[in-house]
């Protein structure tokens, strides 16, 4: 028995840290890109990833991937309720 449980915790803390750093790098990309667009200043990535002279593009590619990072954090929590 104890090892269904450890399974499960094990799971469902990977899928915490699915939603957790999904959540931060779209919060983080998409909204370092509209400050930088709106208010021309950079904080957080946008702030790192100019220092490390990436394109501006590159906050919405970490948007991006936090929003890929949700999606995939989404499709396991539904396809496993759903059994």
């Amino acid at each position: 028995m104890p090892k269904q449980q450890n399974k499960k915790s094990d799971t469902s803390s990977g899928q915490g840290l699915l939603w957790l750093f999904g959540t931060i790098l779209a919060v983080q990309g998409f909204g370092s890109a509209v400050t930088e667009a709106g208010w021309n200043t950079s904080f957080g990535v946008a702030g790192l990833l100019r220092a490390a002279h990436v394109p501006a593009w590159g906050t919405l590619l970490v948007g991006c991937a936090g929003a890929a990072l949700l999606a995939v954090a989404a499709r396991r929590h539904f396809t496993k309720s759903g059994r």
